[in-house]
């Protein structure tokens, strides 16, 4: 900035002198406090008066407290005629409530109003590819064509699929003391229903073959909504950073490194797939196309996204297709107090069935 045009320091404010100020000779205590109500003892500048002049009025009610019912209507409605213009499709809150009312009714998921953005870079690569421009025609389209395969990738694009291989770790050492202690079963079923792109159910089958040996008594049923990542899955195959913080005696052991065009790639050894079968499943459906009675069911990670009361209907039925002495494994912000008929905790988000819960299917 020019020093010449540099604006010289800002004046303090001028107050004006009060009309009765206090007298320069001493007096008593008492006579101060009974003038101080009525003249404001001076302060220094940019300070408050020690006592408020009688003069101001008090604040009365705005149109803003009286309204507070209608707060967020308010602001949805405002923000649904907003167009930032940095958005390359138009994305309303209503759009956004609608998205929410379907992905519920379908696949059971509650989501967070907190989760619109998330919403949108999930669904504008569906618009994309049918060459609309706003959410409204996407969300008319789907309704009204009740194409399967666009709701299948509508449900895919709102699933979320964060896995990695033993993942919470602790669950893999209490199954395998399970496996040991169930040795009267045979084969030990697990069924995985939160399987994403397959590093969960590998590490099951893992599990096994360190307990058991070569070719263990495990049969594994790995499902999940989304169909894309069921197909990763089956194939097995991942980027070496997948397993970099395996035990490289796991790695060595249980999987294939890639050489030339596969190099950074590594592949589940065949005795592990063979050990699992991927299956879609949505937890949602009125009948699961499941026959067997499982040991161990774990669904980590999935409950967070249902309201209480489809949590409770989803474990009912789970009662239906367990051991007697099998146990649920859940994700470590779950809990399933709701539900204490059905189960108990044994430590570690880890669940029994609660004996008398029993099996009618």
């Amino acid at each position: 900035m020019d020093p010449k045009n540099k604006p010289g320091p800002t004046k303090p404010p001028v107050f004006p002198t009060p009309r009765a100020t206090l007298p320069v000779s001493p007096r008593p205590a008492s006579t101060l406090a009974s003038t101080a109500v009525k003249t404001p003892l001076r302060t220094p500048l940019g300070s408050k008066p020690l006592v408020a002049p009688a003069s101001i009025p008090k604040p009365r009610p705005t149109s803003a407290t009286l309204s507070v019912s209608a707060t967020r209507q308010g602001i949805l409605d405002t923000l649904s005629h907003i167009d930032t213009g940095k958005r390359e499709f138009e994305f309303t809150a209503k759009d956004f409530d609608r998205v929410r009312a379907l992905i519920y009714k379908h696949a059971g998921i509650s989501l967070s109003e907190a989760k619109q953005d998330m919403v949108y870079s999930r669904l504008a690569r569906r618009l994309r590819s049918k060459g609309l421009q706003r959410f409204v025609e996407y969300l008319d389209m789907l309704e009204k064509s009740g194409d399967p395969a666009e709701w299948e990738a509508f449900v895919n694009a709102l699933t979320t699929n964060l896995t990695s291989f033993f993942r919470e770790a602790h669950h893999f050492e209490i199954l395998a003391n399970q496996m040991r202690k169930a040795a009267d079963r045979r084969p030990f079923k697990i069924w995985c229903c939160a399987a994403s792109t397959g590093e969960e159910p590998y590490s099951l089958a893992i599990t096994a073959c360190e307990v058991f040996g070569a070719n263990p008594p495990v049969q594994i049923v790995a499902s999940d909504l989304d169909t894309n990542v069921l197909e990763h899955g089956r194939k097995g195959i991942y980027t070496q950073d997948r397993v970099e913080r395996m035990d490289p005696e796991r790695v060595k052991r249980f999987f294939l490194r890639g050489t030339a065009e596969q190099e950074g790639y590594v592949r589940v050894r065949p005795e592990l797939q063979k050990l699992i079968t991927f299956r879609q499943i949505n937890l949602l459906d009125a009948r699961w196309p499941l026959n067997e009675v499982f040991d161990a069911v774990f669904c980590r990670n999935v409950m967070i996204y249902f309201d209480k009361d489809t949590q409770y209907k989803i474990l009912e039925k789970f009662t239906s297709l367990m051991h007697p002495q099998g146990l649920l494994y859940a994700g470590h912000s779950e809990n399933f107090i709701h539900a204490v008929n059905l189960f108990k905790s044994q430590g570690r988000t880890v669940y029994a069935r609660v004996l008398g819960t029993a099996r009618t299917a």
